[in-house]
């Protein structure tokens, strides 16, 4: 999002950081209220159904931002995927705790999270690579408008990301409508990426189980303090 406004709406750093706000405050105001839901209620199931559901929403309408969008377009596609992305902040972990034993809590949290960083680390990657070879593919039509070979090489393949400030500099009204669309076609591969993989998750948590939430507390002895207690009970002696 930020790449999107600095690049096709022109805005400042500054600028785009207050713009996308609203996502992240959406995420924080969901999280609250899953929260408070799953303590009321001890349903969880539909929360994750939900945020995947607004998910697939917001990331789709992601994919109709263009050079002529309005503030108002990026602010409500925010607040939806933003919403959707709340929802699964905590919910997942709470789900998968749910599904295991008490003594293997610590493995299954530890495991998720992993597999969360490795994902959001591949869909860095993957969604990178997505976008570099679409602005690739449109250094040809740069071209035909007139630009400079050299110009052209900065709008396009792997510097595009990191020239976005040389787009103010371009004079020429058809160049610079040009470089945003460029943009805007590049970043919508990108988006319909992220749409399908969230179509995807939604789909498949239609396998997840539902598991009641035991309010009672259990206490579990784990570790070296285990480790120590079956010491003690060994050298324990024994009533003549």
């Amino acid at each position: 999002m930020p790449l999107y406004l600095q690049s096709v709406k022109q805005a400042s750093p500054m600028r785009s950081g207050i713009l996308i706000l609203p996502l992240p405050l959406a995420e924080a105001f969901s999280g609250i209220v899953t929260g408070a839901f799953i303590h009321r209620t001890g349903r969880y199931l539909e929360l994750i159904w939900a945020g995947l559901l607004l998910m697939v929403i917001g990331n789709g309408l992601y994919i109709h931002l263009g050079v002529d969008s309005s503030l108002g377009e990026i602010i409500g596609y925010q607040l939806i995927s933003g919403i959707g992305a709340g929802f699964l902040f905590q919910t997942p972990i709470i789900a998968i705790q749910a599904m295991v034993s008490q003594d293997e809590t610590a493995t299954a949290t530890a495991t998720l999270g992993f597999i969360r960083n490795m994902a959001t680390a591949s869909s860095i990657v993957i969604g990178g690579v997505v976008f570099q070879n679409s602005m690739a593919k449109m250094k040809a039509g740069l071209l035909a408008t007139g630009m400079s070979e050299s110009l052209a090489e900065r709008m396009t393949g792997n510097s595009a990301a990191a020239n976005i400030e040389f787009i103010a500099q371009i004079e020429d009204a058809v160049q610079l409508l040009a470089v945003k669309e460029a943009f805007a076609w590049s970043l919508r591969n990108m988006w319909i990426l992220y749409t399908c993989m969230s179509a995807v998750g939604l789909f498949l948590s239609a396998f997840i189980l539902k598991a009641r939430l035991n309010k009672e507390h259990v206490e579990t002895v784990t570790g070296l303090n285990q480790e120590k207690r079956a010491v003690v009970e060994d050298v324990r002696p024994v009533d003549e």
